[in-house]
């Protein structure tokens, strides 16, 4: 089992990347699309 530091650092991993997939793409997107560039950004 992962430790909460451990599991802190990936939310913050995911976190970090979302924002920049939003923040690259802007608003108005399909889901699809922020769900395959997060992929990437991943």
């Amino acid at each position: 089992m992962k430790s909460i530091n451990e599991l802190n650092k990936l939310t913050e991993k995911i976190i970090g990347c979302a924002i920049e997939v939003h923040r690259q793409l802007g608003p108005g997107l399909l889901e699809i699309i922020y769900e395959k560039a997060l992929c990437i950004e991943l």
